[in-house]
């Protein structure tokens, strides 16, 4: 067991930009099949819009922003939970003064 805050934040990459992840629970940790991480979110910041084969779970810890899942584009808020199906298009925007705050759980392949 470890505080989030012992995990080093780092940039997120392939065109993200404010965001920075923090890898809670890795293969390292012992996790077999999943991993956590904890995305942060300037304000204005956003990941790349993106899809791959993999689902994501996500939940919204704090703050504010609009998601875009496919063809639609969805406001969300804290306490919001975000199921991303396999290779759908998707990205997150902060569009609040505050920073946004979400875990997502992926499967390793």
């Amino acid at each position: 067991m470890i505080n989030y805050h012992e995990v080093k934040a780092v940039d997120a990459e392939h065109g993200a930009e404010g965001v920075r992840v923090r890898w809670l629970i890795t293969k390292e940790d012992g996790a077999e099949h999943f991993a956590m991480r904890l995305f942060e979110m300037a304000s204005g910041g956003h990941t790349p819009l993106h899809s791959h084969e993999w689902e994501h779970e996500v939940f919204i810890l704090d703050g504010h922003g609009h998601v875009i899942l496919g063809d639609d584009e969805r406001a969300f808020n804290a306490g919001d939970v975000i199921f991303i199906p396999g290779n759908l298009r998707h990205r997150f925007r902060n569009t609040g003064a505050q920073p946004v705050r979400f875990l997502c759980l992926i499967p390793y392949l």
